[in-house]
């Protein structure tokens, strides 16, 4: 379902578990900061909803979103470290720059949740303009923030039922 449709912001509470022992890591992007900024905002405000402790939310910002799979890469190896969710985001320009950065971050975080068997979560924005990330970072379509946050819990449901 798109996001014209769906608003990221909204999700069922199936698989949802107590998270207050739970500890995360948020690796952020500080390339387009504006939008990271609330992808972050929305991330850390659902995981506070959900009963995690403030305590137990580590944010490490890198330089761009190429940088999230290595930064998720050193959290998740951290054995007291539950789940990652990466934040980014990756706007079209006017040359093939986005398709390769998109690709190799897509990959990259799938490749280390995989390796150490523990959510990591892709919460970045790949959109054509500023105005649709804008739209996905807190405005008309929800916060894709929330929706990573969401989907680090359920996922934790599903590992630790």
């Amino acid at each position: 379902m798109t996001s014209k449709q769906k608003n990221l912001s909204e999700y069922t509470n199936k698989n949802v578990m107590d998270i207050s022992g739970k500890k995360f890591a948020v690796i952020v992007s500080e390339w387009n900061e504006q939008i990271t900024g609330s992808l972050y905002s929305g991330a850390f405000q659902t995981l506070l909803d959900y009963g995690a402790q403030k305590s137990n939310i580590f944010r490490t910002d890198v330089p761009g979103s190429f940088e999230l799979p290595p930064g998720a890469q050193w959290a998740a190896q951290k054995k007291e470290i539950d789940a990652v969710i990466c934040l980014g985001c990756v706007i079209q320009g006017e040359t093939r720059h986005f398709e390769f950065i998109s690709q190799a971050v897509a990959q990259g975080i799938m490749d280390t949740g995989l390796k150490y068997n523990k959510p990591v979560i892709f919460g970045v924005l790949t959109t054509d303009t500023l105005q649709q990330a804008l739209d996905r970072a807190g405005g008309k379509h929800g916060n894709k923030g929330d929706e990573a946050a969401i989907t680090a819990i359920k996922m934790l449901g599903i590992l630790h039922p």
